[in-house]
This record gives C-alpha cells, structure tokens and sequence, in this order.
C-alpha cells in the first residue's frame, strides 16, 4: 500500500509531539479528488458481477425460481442457488464462538426473514445481473411473520449484550421505592433502526487454488480471516483482505456479512472474479440492526431528592434463529448513585435479520429512555434536573463499587452549562419563546460509554536514512484512525510525522484487533506505543554498548529518543542520530514487534469509562407541533487526546447520530408481511444538512492512569448517549408535554 503524506494547517505549529495536535486527515485529498480506492473500486482481469435476489416474505418457504428465463438473459453466466452453491467446509449455522454468528448461505429453501438472499446471479455486467435476477421471479410459500416487541411468545434470554447477565441487582428495590417520597414509573420505547453506512457492504474475490484475494469492507480483518478460512475450509494465512478505507461502519462491518460471503461463493462457482455489492434496500436484513426496546423504568427519591431505588426492566427482540439481546438496561449500572438498583430482561423472537452491534450499542437506546426518565424525577422532586444530576451522579461505579474518574464529569456538566448558560433556565415548561413566537425549551443529558481496549500487534522498523516504518493492520471507517494511530507511532519512535511511513489496512500485516467499541485507537496506538519502545530500547542497547558512539556506557542512567535522535535522559547535549547508530553497527534497519492487551489487574480495580454532559436547545411550533434543535453544546471528557481535530469531529458525528435517534430514525415493519416498509434512504429518515444545528464539543481536560498506559478512551459512540435524551428533555421543557416513544414525531404533539 502506498503511503498516504500527512498535512496540517500552518497556523497549528507543533511543540516537541505527534500527539495532541490538530492534523488534518492524511487521506483527505485523496478521498475528496476521488483517489481513495475502496472496495467496489476494484476491477481485476474477467471480473464478473453478482446480483442477489432475496426474499419478498419474512417467513415460510421458496417455491420456484424461473431459472430458464434468467439464465436465457444475454450476459448471464449463471445464477446460484441452494442447489448447487459451491460446498462449505463448515455449516454457517454452526457457531464455535460467542462472536460469531449465523449466516444465510443459500442452505435450503427455507425462509428466515424479509430480504434474505434466495439466489445470487451472476454476469458479465451488473446491468445482466440485476435484470436476471428480475427474471428469476421467486414464488414462496408464506407463513404469518412475527413482527414487534408484541408479535412473539416472550422468554428470559440467557445473556445479553456481549455475554453479560441478564439480570443484576444491588440492594433492595421494592423497599427503596416503597421508602420513597416521590417515584416516577414509566415506560419508553425505541424503535428498530437499520445500518446504512454510507458505503454498502461489498466485496470483490479472486480465487486462485485454494488461495483468496479479498476486496472488502472490515474492522476486524484477521477476525475475517478466521470466519472465511472455517467455512472454506483454507488456512487463514491463505486469505489476503484488502480494507484500506471504509465509507461508515458503525459495527455492522465487524464481522463478514452473508452477502459478502455469497460473492466468494459465487467466485468459487464460476471459476472468475466476482464484484458483488449489496443494494441500499438490500442493507434492511441481512448485516445487522438495532432491536427495538421497550423500557419500563422506576425510580425512587426521598424528600431531599436522592436516589432510593432504580429500576429498568426492558424487553427486546432478536432473530429466530441466532441471539443478540440489546443490553439497554445496562446503562443503569453506571450513572447514578442509588443504593438500590435492578436490571433485567425479557426478548421474544421475531421474523428479522439478526440485530448486531449497532453504534452505542446498549447505551444508545438505554441512555435515552434513564435520561428521560431522570428528567421526570428530577420533575417530581421539583428540582433543575442538572442539579438532580450534580446531586445523584456516581462517585463510583454503582453495581460494582469500582471507582472511576467521576470528577470529570462533575467538570463536564459544569463546562457545559457554563458555555450553554444554563442557569438562566426556568424551572417550569412553556416559559420560554423564540422572536418568532415557537415555544423554546432546554434539556440535558449525560453521556456514558465504556473505555474499551482489545489485543493487538504492530511492528516498528527504524532505518538507517533516519526514517521510520510502522505496521498495523488498522482500520479507518472515516474516523482519522489513519491520522491519529500515525500520530502516536511517530511519537513512539520519536520521529516527525513526516519521516514515518505508516501502513494499516491489509491482513498481511500484524493484527490490529478489531475497530469497535470506541476502543480502536486505544488498542491498536497501544501495540505502536509498544512496537516504537521495543525498537528504540534495541537502537539504545547497540549505542550504549558502542565504546564509538557518545551515548556509551549510557545504560544505567538511560536515553530517550527526540528527532530522529537518542539522548542521555541525563544530559540531552550528549546524543547521536539513528542513522549513525545503525551506520556503524552496519545494519540497513532495526526492526522489532509489539503488542497490547487490557490490563487484567487495572479493570478488576476500577470501572473505566468516559464521561460528558450535553445540553439541548429546540424551537417547537405552537400550532403544528414542527421540532426545530436549534443548540448542541456537548462537554465530553475522554482521556487524553491525540487529535483534537479527529475527536470534534467524532463527538460532532455522535451528536448528530443522537439528534436522528430522538428525532428522525425508525424502521416501519409492515404487520401483515414483515417486510420493512421504508427500506431506503428517501423514507428511513437520516438528518440532512437543513436538521442539523449549531454544535460545539468541549474536549474536557482528563488524566486516568488506569486505562492504559498512554491514557486513551474512545469518543465515536459517547456523542449518541447524551444528545437523544436532552433533546427530548428540551422538547418537553417546551412544550410541558412528556413523550416516551421514539422518534418523537410531529403527530404526538398534536394528539
């Protein structure tokens, strides 16, 4: 892979570090002149293209397919089916792990849910494989979907989330909440909300023997070496994954996807390359969603206004043939200091694709419904629910009773409603209007996500030209990975940026883990961290060892690398430069690996999270109910920083993804049929331009020593967990009116 040049803005001068400055994208131009090369971008010798043609019922059996017509179709080469798919060595409804789930590969006739793929057609181009699998008019024998939260026989599923219990308890709620002076009980839901990440999942496959040579969206590229090497039955080091660049991910592209699967297969079937990318309606089924949440929710409180008791009782939705629960109630366990809080969970299955992972997942639904419901009991105490907050938020971890670095978020609320002004906030709804008469209202929420770290290798070669290698098989969704992980291993190998070459993206190189739960840069900085250390203690071992070189006999008080140089730590006037270190050893480079994991001890002892605080502002029409969020302000604290410019424009992105979640974002399943009603971008609603107001993120100064050693928590999914909730705290602050079921639409206000 090339290398992608850094840039920055002139008027932001670095002082002595990488980390903590402002760099522009070192893919920016690339992606915006259109020379970024992604997946579907791909064209290798005799490519073929492969269509999917899928499912119009949600449940019951396919009856025939026209194949005669398609295969007729001029440009057809041949259209798979169950019936003659290339075999798999492995039975894609088989899972070895927790992490690994079921996938539909044209096993059998039988129909799992609304858009599964029935068959894959495949062409010389895609407009012959798009009108074959027209032609192939599937008829299916349908049974009666089950469809909402309502629409299935209810079971207590055996874990939720990612293996976590789907019940947990500290102290005793029913006396909390009878010992009450004031209790709130409610009920609020959130919808199913599909994945559509700006670029679709695809692939392009080349088999060569047993050899395959991926074109393919990832952020999990060795894990995707593992998955595709046990249903094809090769070693993993046979698979080459290419994932330079993805266009959104948002954890629908942890894993591979059925679709992208069907194009190997479809490759392998004919003997050629295959391209296939799956349609935007296409992306309604099979690569995961959000399961809708119903949320009944308790809360005690005595006279002064602390908690007595919390409780969140949800009930979710998962396929009938795989499990993953939303972990919405889970959110509870870390806020608020009550001395009594239950979660637990009920599920009933339905006629949909699998749900995944899906941005916050867990938190974003959850953080919504308890912000909500403790702006409610903030309301019954006849307190601000900022200083309800101020007074209830957790000095530790409230189920486990590890601490955690609550003191940033006491700053955050406070920096917050500083710039926000919030203490000019009347206490009662209604109150307050804009110049045009709109009712205005203001709302708060606080942000919660967990600071997460994986396992992860890099390797760092130092050269004799003075210049540095650094290798990772990183991911960049879009995020800036690409910026700040090469920010940190500059710092590692104490170089400029401008002197390293940093190569991610291909599973050749070291594994990078996976690029999710806002751990990425955590994870994959800290394996560069190591890898940049382990080079220099080998460079510093030749020196120090060198009776010709000026750092001799350095050993004991130590050196430290800056500028392509190593120097006493004692005496920094008493160094020399790598490239006359390795001149005179007569090495070309020195090479060495490194490697990270979470530190067992650290997370036993304290609870690792961050923290922020959002505050909301909406304009509401009296008369036709029309919502208008006309102010974010956002206050996060997250740890140390590596690229301010990178994390504003997460925390904006995650804002955004919560004003959609409060305000736009549903997917309508019709009850007769299952099918996703709204399955494109023109009726599932997104925010545009025109729905997005005037944000600012405040990047809150944090030190927690206990994450890992550079100190980095993630900030691509906090944004969600805030914003939701104040918007619609902020719509009921306007108009005096609570409403529990999201999206908040136009029509509820005019009930």
């Amino acid at each position: 892979m090339s290398e992608i040049a850094p840039t920055r803005e002139a008027r932001h001068t670095r002082h002595g570090s990488n980390i903590g400055q402002p760099m522009t994208r070192r893919e920016g131009v690339l992606k915006v002149t259109g020379a970024a090369r992604f997946a579907a971008d791909n064209h290798p010798p005799g490519m073929l293209y492969a269509v999917l043609a899928v499912s119009t019922v949600a449940r019951g059996r396919l009856v025939s397919l026209d194949l005669a017509a398609a295969k007729a179709h001029p440009g057809v080469v041949d259209v798979m089916t169950h019936e003659n798919r290339p075999a798999l060595a492995s039975d894609p409804d088989e899972k070895s792990n927790p992490f690994m789930f079921r996938l539909d590969l044209l096993q059998n006739d039988h129909v799992r849910y609304a858009g599964q793929p029935v068959a894959v057609v495949i062409a010389e181009t895609l407009e012959a494989a798009t009108e074959g699998a027209a032609l192939l008019v599937p008829r299916f024998e349908a049974e009666t979907a089950r469809v909402g939260l309502d629409g299935a026989e209810v079971f207590a599923p055996s874990t939720v989330g990612v293996g976590n219990p789907p019940k947990a308890e500290k102290g005793d709620v029913e006396a909390g909440l009878s010992a009450a002076a004031h209790r709130v009980e409610v009920t609020y839901e959130t919808p199913a909300q599909y994945h559509n990440p700006m670029e679709p999942h695809g692939v392009v496959a080349v088999w060569e023997g047993d050899r395959l040579s991926l074109d393919m969206p990832s952020q999990a590229l060795v894990m995707a070496q593992g998955r595709l090497a046990g249903l094809f039955g090769i070693p993993p080091e046979n698979i080459h994954i290419r994932s330079p660049y993805l266009g959104g991910g948002f954890g629908s592209k942890g894993f591979p996807a059925g679709p992208q699967v069907l194009g190997i297969m479809a490759a392998k079937l004919t003997g050629r390359p295959v391209k296939l990318v799956v349609k935007r309606e296409q992306m309604f089924g099979p690569v995961g969603h959000r399961a809708p949440t119903r949320q009944r929710i308790r809360i005690g409180m005595d006279e002064t206004g602390s908690l007595t008791a919390i409780e969140n009782h949800t009930r979710t939705a998962s396929s009938t043939y795989d499990d993953f629960f939303e972990a919405a109630a889970d959110v509870a366990h870390t806020l608020y200091a009550s001395p009594a809080i239950r979660t637990s969970y009920e599920a009933v299955r339905l006629d949909t694709g699998t749900p995944l992972f899906m941005r916050a997942p867990g938190e974003a639904p959850g953080s919504v419904a308890l912000e909500s419901a403790i702006d409610e009991a903030a309301q019954a105490a006849g307190m601000d629910p900022l200083a309800f907050r101020l007074k209830n938020y957790a000095e530790v971890e409230p189920i486990s009773g590890k601490p955690f670095s609550s003191k940033a978020l006491r700053e955050c609320y406070r920096q917050g409603a500083e710039r926000f002004g919030w203490d000019t906030r009347p206490l009662e709804p209604r109150a307050m209007r804009d110049e045009a008469g709109r009712l205005r209202g203001w709302g708060v929420g606080t942000a919660t996500f967990p600071a997460l770290m994986f396992q992860a290798k890099a390797r760092a070669t130092i050269r004799r030209d003075g210049s540095g290698l650094m290798e990772t098989g990183a991911h960049d969704m879009g995020q800036g990975a690409w910026t700040a992980l090469a920010q940190i291993a500059a710092d590692a190998l104490g170089l400029d940026i401008d002197a390293v070459e940093f190569r991610a993206g291909t599973s050749d190189l070291p594994d990078a883990g996976i690029a999710g739960g806002s751990g990425h840069t955590a994870t994959a900085g800290m394996a560069l961290h190591q890898a940049g250390a382990n080079a220099i203690a080998k460079l510093a071992d030749l020196a120090v060892k060198d009776e010709a070189s000026p750092l001799f006999g350095a050993g004991n008080v130590g050196t430290v690398a800056r500028g392509g140089r190593l120097v006493r730590r004692d005496d920094e006037s008493r160094g020399e430069s790598f490239s006359d270190i390795l001149a005179r050893a007569g090495l070309t480079h020195i090479e060495a690996e490194g490697a990270a994991q979470p530190d067992g001890a650290a997370q036993e002892a304290y609870a690792m999270h961050a923290h922020g605080a959002v505050f909301a502002e909406v304009s509401v029409d009296p008369d036709l109910g029309q919502i208008r969020v006309t102010r974010l302000v956002g206050a996060f604290a997250a740890g140390r920083i590596i690229n301010p410019r990178m994390v504003e424009s997460q925390l904006f992105g995650g804002m955004i993804w919560g004003l959609s979640f409060a305000l736009h974002e549903e997917a309508v399943s019709d009850p007769r049929t299952g099918r996703v009603m709204n399955a494109d971008l023109a009726e599932y609603q997104i925010p545009v331009q025109a729905d997005i107001p005037a944000m600012e993120a405040i990047l809150v100064h944090e030190d927690d020593p206990h994450v890992n050693a550079l100190g980095i928590k993630g900030v691509g999914e906090i944004g969600i967990t805030g914003t939701a909730g104040a918007i619609a705290n902020a719509v009921w602050h306007a108009t005096g009116r609570r409403l529990r079921r999201f999206p908040i639409r136009l029509t509820d206000l005019l009930d």
